[in-house]
């Protein structure tokens, strides 16, 4: 595959992905599509829950203060980037997920009853408990995007590949390309996981979806896409 490759999703992880992408020698062009802001929340006491569930990194890094409380405790979290900022905010990562949280908890099932407290943004992916496992939502950050400036407009219009992180920023994207005019078939996706794909819609010249949920896997499918 010819023409330049681009990465949207907000910062830090879209720095990281650029960096990720260098080792590999996939030169990415970032352009964050989308900031996460913090919302005001109130965290209930701690001593009511076993563990907290976490379904992203941001859900670390924009709980604030009231964090703190948990330092030591245990945590689920839903992949390795989100465990490494857990521990680095001294939680307790007892469980790691596959980029998925809905395995994780079916996995948990013959567990002793849990009570998770979940921290996660605005909008996020709805999971089904197992009936041991109780878990109250705490929203703490809104994902609010961003309007694609100009030079990343001409830039889209020759075409390329852009990598996609969640639904909500495929969404975002194609929403933007139909704004902009861009022409969907000049432009191939590559996608963390199939919904993320589907999210996007149709019309695109590919959409392939890399085979786990992890910017590891989906730059290793940047890579065999463009080699």
């Amino acid at each position: 595959m010819s023409g330049a490759i681009f990465a949207i999703r907000p910062e830090p992880g879209l720095s990281a992905t650029v960096a990720a992408g260098l080792t590999m020698g996939i030169r990415i062009e970032g352009c964050p599509l989308a900031e996460i802001h913090p919302l005001p929340w109130q965290a209930p006491d701690e001593a009511e829950f076993d563990a907290l569930l976490l379904g992203s990194a941001n859900a670390v890094r924009h709980a604030g203060p009231q964090l703190a409380r948990w330092r030591g405790r245990a945590a689920h979290v839903v992949g390795e980037a989100t465990a490494q900022a857990a521990r680095t905010a001294g939680l307790s990562v007892v469980s790691v997920g596959r980029g998925h949280l809905q395995p994780m908890l079916d996995d948990l099932a013959q567990e002793a009853p849990l009570r998770l407290l979940r921290l996660t943004g605005e909008a996020h992916v709805p999971v089904t408990p197992p009936e041991n496992v109780s878990i109250d939502t705490r929203v703490i950050y809104r994902v609010v995007h961003l309007p694609v400036p100009p030079e990343f407009a001409a830039r889209l219009a020759q075409g390329g590949l852009v990598l996609l992180h969640s639904g909500e920023a495929a969404r975002h994207f194609s929403a933007e390309c139909d704004r902009l005019g861009i022409a969907r078939e000049a432009i191939s996706l590559a996608a963390l996981a199939p919904r993320i794909g589907q999210a996007a819609g149709s019309g695109w010249q590919r959409v392939e979806t890399a085979d786990q949920p992890t910017d590891s896997a989906l730059l290793a499918l940047v890579r065999d896409i463009c080699h």
